[in-house]
């Protein structure tokens, strides 16, 4: 697996990095700094001047440094790649280029509706063509959950990224998520049969998603320690799973469709994102 850390040199963009090598089967990572000068006023040409000089030397000095701390983790630091301007075009160009499986990165979060997710970490979530993952705090790396909650979203999904990474000795649970048939939107009264038909239904396929699953970790000489079916809203039965089972990193999957695309058309993928203090990991 060929990842790509995206660094600015602050510490909450390093928690992605002391966290994610709990999970890596120790590759090289490559690094990028991104100085951004966006913030600067028009009339000021930043390629004949100073302030060009400086951005280089301290993107020098964040990938220098971030060799460092990659060492620490048992890390080896690939290629750094250092860029002024802005910060989301310029790392989504070089993840376009398709060099790379995975994008680990920090978020510093917001106050209100992006209350996980900074502008930055969304903007790179909703328009990566590869997973990506995200850390906001240090933790314990130990629990995984892996989580459905689409019907159109296949235990296979998950099967070629979970062997990209080191879940020996780690605790993983599974939970899958039916919708219940009561919130969906019909027209007329609602069948009592067909209710207990769907519900049926959505019972079988999740037990079904649930025993792929497993034998996917068994094949990998794995197991999983919990496996839970739930009926409810996808996102916060998820979210709740998460907060009280105190989980680590939770994998869930997104089919990516428009580069660039300025909305995170998975609703429920969000919506987990923004509320979960742990890591995601997002399958694309």
């Amino acid at each position: 697996m060929k990842a790509l850390f995206c660094t600015d040199g602050s510490k909450i963009s390093f928690n992605a990095i002391y966290n994610f090598s709990n999970w890596s089967k120790r590759e090289a990572i490559d690094a990028i700094c991104v100085i951004d000068w966006n913030f600067l006023p028009e009339d000021i040409d930043v390629e004949h001047s100073d302030f060009n000089t400086s951005c280089s030397n301290m993107a020098d000095n964040i990938l220098k440094f971030t060799e460092e701390e990659l060492k620490k983790t048992g890390l080896n630091l690939g290629k750094t790649i250092k860029m002024c301007g802005g910060v989301t075009d310029l790392i989504l160009d070089e993840l376009d280029k398709g060099e790379y499986d995975i994008v680990l990165l920090g978020s510093h979060g917001k106050k209100g509706l992006q209350k996980w997710l900074g502008s930055v970490s969304f903007d790179i979530l909703t328009g990566s063509p590869v997973s990506i993952y995200v850390s906001k705090h240090r933790n314990d790396a130990q629990k995984v959950l892996l989580a459905i909650s689409d019907k159109n979203n296949s235990p296979e999904h998950f099967r070629t990224e979970l062997e990209k990474l080191n879940l020996q000795n780690k605790e993983i649970h599974i939970c899958i998520v039916n919708e219940s048939p009561n919130l969906l939107f019909l027209e007329g009264t609602l069948d009592t049969n067909w209710y207990l038909k769907i519900e049926q239904e959505q019972k079988k396929y999740a037990y079904n998603i649930v025993k792929n699953l497993e034998e996917i970790l068994e094949s990998m000489g794995l197991h999983a320690e919990k496996s839970v079916i739930i009926t409810g809203i996808p996102a916060q039965e998820i979210i709740n799973y998460t907060n009280a089972n105190k989980i680590d990193l939770v994998i869930i999957d997104h089919k990516h469709e428009e580069k660039k695309s300025k909305l995170f058309s998975d609703q429920t993928g969000k919506r987990i994102c923004d509320n979960v203090s742990c890591d995601v990991l997002v399958i694309k």
